[in-house]
């Protein structure tokens, strides 16, 4: 790759899910070259290592647009908590102020900044594509399953307990010929009572579990008011242990509107690419 470096970036999280985010505003990362990059940038220990990869960019219409890579490199429609990562970075950089709309390739997004503590809330796009009265088959069990898209797919599934084969079960869902030929992520839900469930997700492009997943958690909510009556805001526990807030309008079809996705976000550190990071 031909790039000039050292090329700043940022190490950010949101509830443990993490990305590396850089403003290429002025495309100084090329976007023929931007899926090799991503694929670089996120290998654990070779390199900075991360969920995904972010990249602010010019926008003519919004405050800005993004493009958003997986750590293997492949574009991701959305991410919940990458968008709230985005978010605070334009604030910080003074892209923007604490209200936002920003492009993506699911639609044009928007976003506030709630505190000074990092905590940022997100307007997802309205979800599509309701699919009940699924199941497959899990090791022995068979499974009823949820599907639905929140600006990515997922297959949500209850389980009963919170120690389960995510990758393993994760690994089957995500390739199932139920969701050919693109896949899904998978998404398990426990309801813990009240308003609050613990939701664990595979990503799809990450390909093993995340720390948290922000449209994973948007589909477990959904999953737990379709089909448990849970009123919302309902409260996920990620995997990380972290809490996201998810709150939503829900109507007869089944169909939501006006879904927020709200929790913490981190600056981990700061600092600049050097080509070494990309062998």
């Amino acid at each position: 790759m031909s790039l000039n470096f050292p090329i700043a970036f940022e190490k950010m999280n949101g509830t443990g899910n993490d990305f590396v985010v850089i403003d290429n505003r002025n495309n100084g990362i090329p976007q023929d070259q931007q899926p090799r990059f991503a694929k670089e940038i996120c290998k654990r220990m070779y390199s900075i290592g991360a969920d995904g990869l972010i990249l602010l960019q010019h926008s003519a219409s919004a405050d800005f647009s993004w493009n958003f890579y997986n750590a293997d490199g492949s574009e991701a429609e959305m991410c919940g908590n990458g968008a709230r990562c985005a978010a605070r970075f334009a604030y910080n950089h003074g892209i923007c102020g604490k209200k936002m709309q920003f492009e993506t390739v699911a639609g044009l997004i928007s976003a506030e900044i709630c505190n000074d503590q990092g905590v940022v809330k997100v307007g997802m796009l309205d979800p599509q594509d309701f699919r009940m009265g699924l199941s497959l088959r899990l090791d022995d069990t068979e499974y009823p399953l949820f599907f639905v898209n929140t600006g990515v797919p997922h297959a949500v599934i209850l389980v009963e307990r919170e120690e389960i084969p995510v990758k393993k079960w994760g690994r089957t869902v995500r390739f199932h010929q139920l969701f050919e030929p693109k896949g899904t992520n998978a998404t398990f839900v426990q309801v813990l009572g009240d308003n609050r469930i613990r939701s664990r997700s595979y990503e799809r492009g990450v390909e093993d579990e995340t720390q948290a997943c922000g449209t994973g958690a948007v589909a477990s909510a959904l999953f737990a008011a379709i089909f448990k009556g849970m009123q919302q805001p309902v409260e996920v526990i990620t995997s990380g242990g972290d809490t996201l807030t998810i709150s939503f309008d829900l109507e007869d079809g089944p169909r939501a509107r006006n879904v927020y996705l709200q929790g913490p976000t981190r600056i981990v550190c700061r600092g600049e690419i050097l080509p070494e990071a990309l062998l």
